[in-house]
């Protein structure tokens, strides 16, 4: 999902224009899911004049990715339409460092939404986790604007990087091809690539001790109420919030490992590879987001309500 480096189009103009369409359409399908999520969301905001901690995250989730989609696109299609002009590096690494910056901003929004959720609905003694549990409505904003905040920090970062290798890279003869530029400036990457895998470890160890305290909590839970025949609120919760956390814990594992191939393939130029982790990285916002809408009763019952409208309106045509 890291929009810094698409694979390269060797294999002519065909593979690239293969590419750039199917990266469209699952930039177009996402971008509609997640506007979908913010107009809901915000129709909702503007008649209860409020959102809960929740909606908040997903709200701030679905604008992230959606502009995290324009950007990615804009660099995939220029990328494609001139990938061979040095003198377009400086509007790719504008791209490129915003298109960066939102996809770790996507990563630690999305390692919030599992971690509230596991502080809200598990049910643990340990008084550090009771505080949290009193505090998190509080503590969100903090969250997210800190995400926010760590996401520019990075893109100043990924811009006086990529400014700083265009200096001492870019400056070629004449008798030095593009590939040979862009080999020597992959040895120079080692501190982004080092950030990279940071951040992307860090979100996904949110995901995964989220999964693993839910999954604890839900099993002490049923063990308590086994002898229990009246119907649990808390138990529902537990089992809606669990394949909600799960799957986001499966698709995270494949992000996760799709996102350190990146690193590995990129400096290789691997393009099959690539090719093949670039696809799954632009369908991970939209499928997320589709999760999302499914696990979440409020978001199920507008898209149901929007499908049912849209057969209508089509048979009646």
């Amino acid at each position: 999902m890291e929009a810094c480096h698409p694979p390269q189009q060797s294999n002519g103009t065909s593979h690239g224009a293969m590419a750039l369409a199917i990266i469209t359409l699952e930039v177009f399908a996402g971008t509609w899911i997640n506007a979908f999520i913010v107009c809901v969301l915000c129709i909702a905001w503007a008649k209860k004049k409020t959102l809960n901690s929740n909606e908040k995250i997903l709200l701030l989730l679905g604008c992230s990715r959606i502009s995290f989609s324009c950007f990615a696109w804009l660099y995939h299609f220029l990328s494609t339409i001139f990938p061979n002009l040095p003198h377009f590096q400086t509007i790719l690494q504008v791209l490129a460092s915003f298109g960066t910056s939102l996809n770790y901003s996507n990563l630690w929004i999305s390692a919030c939404l599992c971690g509230f959720y596991c502080i809200k609905i598990a049910n643990f003694r340990n008084s550090f986790f009771i505080y949290l549990k009193v505090k998190i409505d509080r503590m969100v904003p903090w969250l997210l604007l800190g995400s926010e905040i760590l996401a520019l920090a990075i893109t100043i970062f990924t811009y006086v990087l990529g400014e700083t290798l265009q200096k001492n890279n870019i400056t070629f003869t004449c008798q030095e091809s593009f590939w040979e530029v862009t080999f020597r400036m992959d040895k120079h990457l080692f501190p982004f690539h080092f950030l990279t895998g940071l951040v992307f470890a860090a979100s996904f160890m949110v995901v995964t001790f989220s999964a693993v305290f839910l999954l604890f909590s839900l099993w002490r839970h049923k063990r308590m109420m086994q002898n229990n025949s009246m119907k649990d609120l808390s138990m529902d919760a537990h089992i809606r919030a669990m394949k909600s956390v799960l799957s986001f814990l499966v698709m995270y594992s494949i992000n996760f490992v799709c996102l350190i191939l990146t690193i590995i393939y990129d400096t290789n130029k691997n393009n099959i590879m690539t090719f093949l982790i670039y696809v799954y990285l632009h369908a991970f916002p939209g499928v997320h987001s589709l999760i999302l809408i499914f696990s979440n009763p409020k978001l199920e019952k507008a898209l149901l309500k929007f499908l049912s409208c849209v057969k209508w309106e089509f048979f009646m045509k």
